[in-house]
């Protein structure tokens, strides 16, 4: 006797796939950047440059490629970039990083942001983040099964002032479950810096308690005023919690070459590298070569701090003359304002809405702080990027100083 056949069955239809991150959208800055390309908008919300890097960068880019560095690299970056990483910070902390086993060469700051979560964070972990934060964090935080815990910076109250971090507060939040504590100093997008007294307090919290911390620099030579930028490799107590993570993007003018590094102590670093050599293995080649040629002249880092303080002050000499209220800005190519007074025609505008309005009536595009945060919080601020031409700049002022 044959074996009966089996039934036939109706195909199963395709399951729907259940999101890791349900609550995540398209970015506000995909967002902003569109809606200012359909309405002609000066976009000052994205945080790119729109001048070119040195020409001397190129080059240096063609020779390697030239020179036949095609190929892949080794997979924590080629050695010569990672020798001149760590002299650079040995030079300006006063640290020195082993390039064999405590620096790696990434995919850009945000790749190097969720490889670090991703090695450190462990299912239920708590991370507590720094609002208004940005918006990479929470996401890869997500994503290694954690758990992030918002504290909020203090807004400033008078004029001159800036967000402060409430270290007190910070301290509250630590609970058993705690595990990571991420900063970022110049902050994106408050343009407030670290201080003497923040780093102590940010000490006494992570040594109190042995926490890891990850400590976003890549605006570490953009702080202005004569301060100097408290990097986390300057004090031995921080540095052995810290992951630092830095962006050649942000220094050399050449966000979308999506180059950054991380420096931590050899055991940190080498759950990063399990990381990362599954995340994107290496980074592409002749662009390391050519930034480690680059890299000797320090030149274009040392003098990056005067170049965007002059462009901070030309926008603000410029937004000083219309109904925007500037909000004191320490490092970073950003620079906040308050909008209250300025005359939108209907009833006040939560921060998205008055963005859209703004690129949309006034051709200029900004990112609302709001977005900024995990729980919707209307504070009446918006973001504008500064790092622009003074063609760019002045387009944009002659604009707002009509509202």
């Amino acid at each position: 006797m044959n074996p009966r056949s089996p039934a036939p069955h109706d195909p199963v239809p395709a399951r729907t796939p259940q999101s890791k991150l349900p609550a995540v959208g398209t970015t506000i800055f995909t967002v902003m950047s569109a809606l200012a390309v359909e309405h002609d908008a000066v976009n000052l919300g994205q945080g790119f440059p729109d001048f070119s890097c040195d020409p001397k960068l190129i080059d240096a880019v063609t020779n390697a490629m030239q020179a036949g560095h095609n190929q892949y690299p080794p997979m924590a970056g080629v050695a010569a970039l990672r020798e001149r990483i760590a002299a650079k910070i040995e030079t300006l902390y006063g640290v020195r990083y082993d390039p064999a086993t405590e620096v790696t060469v990434t995919a850009g700051a945000t790749q190097a942001i969720m490889t670090a979560i991703l090695a450190l964070v462990h299912p239920g972990d708590e991370v507590i983040v720094i609002e208004p934060v940005y918006d990479s964090y929470v996401p890869s935080i997500l994503l290694a099964g954690g758990i992030p815990v918002a504290v909020r910076m203090t807004a400033p109250t008078a004029d001159g002032g800036n967000f402060t971090v409430p270290w007190d507060e910070v301290a509250a939040t630590v609970t058993p479950k705690t595990r990571l504590i991420i900063v970022n100093s110049p902050h994106n997008p408050t343009g407030s810096v670290f201080g003497a007294k923040d780093i102590e307090a940010l000490t006494e919290i992570v040594t109190r308690h042995g926490l890891y911390l990850l400590s976003d620099e890549v605006y570490e030579h953009t702080v202005f005023d004569g301060a100097r930028h408290e990097s986390v490799a300057r004090h031995p107590a921080l540095a052995a919690h810290s992951v630092l993570i830095s962006s050649f993007g942000k220094t050399y003018h050449v966000t979308g070459w999506k180059l950054a590094y991380a420096a931590a102590p050899a055991a940190l670093m080498n759950e990063f590298r399990k990381v990362h050599q599954f995340n994107v293995f290496t980074v592409n080649t002749p662009m390391q070569h050519a930034v480690a040629a680059y890299m000797e002249n320090p030149a274009p880092y040392l003098g990056l701090a005067a170049f965007y303080e002059a462009k901070r002050d030309y926008f603000l000499a410029g937004l000083r003359g219309t109904r925007f209220t500037p909000i004191a800005c320490a490092g970073t190519y950003f620079q906040l304002a308050r909008y209250s007074a300025v005359d939108t025609g209907s009833s006040p505008l939560g921060e998205s809405d008055f963005c859209q309005w703004l690129t949309r009536e006034a051709k200029v595009a900004a990112i609302p702080v709001s977005a900024f945060y995990q729980e919707p919080r209307e504070s009446g601020v918006i973001r504008f990027c500064f790092a622009k031409t003074e063609a760019t700049l002045d387009r944009a002022l002659a604009r707002l100083a009509r509202l």
